[in-house]
């Protein structure tokens, strides 16, 4: 029994010990294995399709047709022509309209290839019938004596916008009227209303320019008699002046308090003296066929302000035109051979 070896009961608790704290540590390094064995293998193939992946790109490059522009598409489509005709197309219209030659104006000129002399517009409204009256028993031609009247070049229309309610009462008795008279100019496409006089003028400018040629047209309310021929003559003096702005030119104040008569609302983009800049009076002016057709040209751009004088002077202030400021055409005035007069 002497040689045989011994322990200590101290010897075996430390054994048993050092065997109890080793199992976990085999577990974790097992299970690190198996991690480090799985990301390995991740990694592998990953790298596998990523090589797979730059082999098909690089394949697909070489292979794919070079990029086609807009032109290119264009002409494959067989497109390309047109879209150059169709700019040309353009450029043509737009030349055509600032001259004059529109769709309207070729309808109307007929086989004859002589220029008017002046459509007269004479500003009406839906309630003014025994005005319109008035007007064709004195100095307004009326039936044949009209017809022949444009026959000498000058055409004289009624101007009347439609109703805010289209097709009642109002619309249609225009209408009943015009079938029996023939002597309206009626724009579709303003609304007749005492607020949208300024625009008026330029559904009529636009309009008139589009459906006659002339030299001049004029602009008349219905609140004066004309002496038309001595209007007729004072446009042949006149016949053949472009950049014509004609009438009783004038340079009033502006008016700031809501509720007077001729109140401007836009009264302070006129300066500290508050007045307007040199303009005809609007109870007749004249304009030559160019302002005319600019004012055709740039209607959706043109702004309108409380009065359509003002309205029309603003925009020629903006061309250069000729100002011809003739007081025959002063309507209030006392001189003799003056053309209109106050009705």
């Amino acid at each position: 029994m002497e040689g045989l070896p011994t322990s200590t009961k101290a010897e075996r608790r430390w054994r048993s010990k050092n065997l109890q704290t080793s199992k976990p540590s085999l577990v974790m390094a097992f299970f690190s294995c198996v991690a480090w064995l799985y990301v390995a293998g991740r990694l592998w193939q990953d790298a596998e399709n990523r090589t797979l992946l730059a082999n098909l790109l690089k394949k697909n490059i070489e292979q794919r047709p070079k990029v086609l522009t807009v032109e290119d598409k264009l002409m494959v489509l067989g497109c390309k022509d047109l879209e150059r005709r169709i700019v040309e197309a353009e450029m043509d219209l737009t030349l055509a309209k600032s001259q004059g030659y529109l769709k309207h104006q070729l309808r109307q000129r007929g086989s004859s290839d002589q220029k008017l002399l002046a459509v007269i517009g004479v500003y009406t409204g839906f309630g003014s019938h025994l005005k319109r009256n008035t007007f064709r028993g004195s100095w307004m031609p009326r039936g044949d004596a009209l017809k022949k009247m444009e026959e000498r070049g000058v055409v004289i229309r009624f101007v009347i916008g439609r109703s805010a309610n289209r097709g009642d009462s109002l619309d249609r008795n225009i209408d009943e009227e015009n079938r029996k008279t023939k002597d309206f100019f009626i724009l579709d496409g303003h609304e007749e209303a005492q607020e949208e006089l300024p625009k008026k003028a330029k559904f009529f400018f636009s309009a008139a320019v589009q459906n006659w040629d002339a030299e001049f047209y004029v602009k008349v309310d219905d609140n004066i008699d004309i002496e038309l021929e001595g209007l007729i003559g004072l446009l042949e003096q006149r016949r053949g002046q472009d950049s014509a702005y004609i009438g009783c030119m004038k340079s009033g104040e502006v008016i700031v308090e809501e509720g007077r008569p001729w109140y401007e609302p836009e009264w302070w983009k006129f300066g500290d003296e508050k007045s307007y800049f040199r303009h005809a009076s609007g109870s007749l002016l004249i304009l030559s066929k160019n302002l005319a057709q600019y004012i055709n040209v740039n209607s959706a751009s043109l702004k309108t302000y409380a009065h359509d004088d003002i309205s029309v002077g603003s925009w020629i202030m903006g061309v250069q035109a000729t100002y011809i400021d003739d007081n025959r055409l002063c309507c209030s005035s006392t001189r003799q051979d003056k053309v209109c007069s106050m009705a």
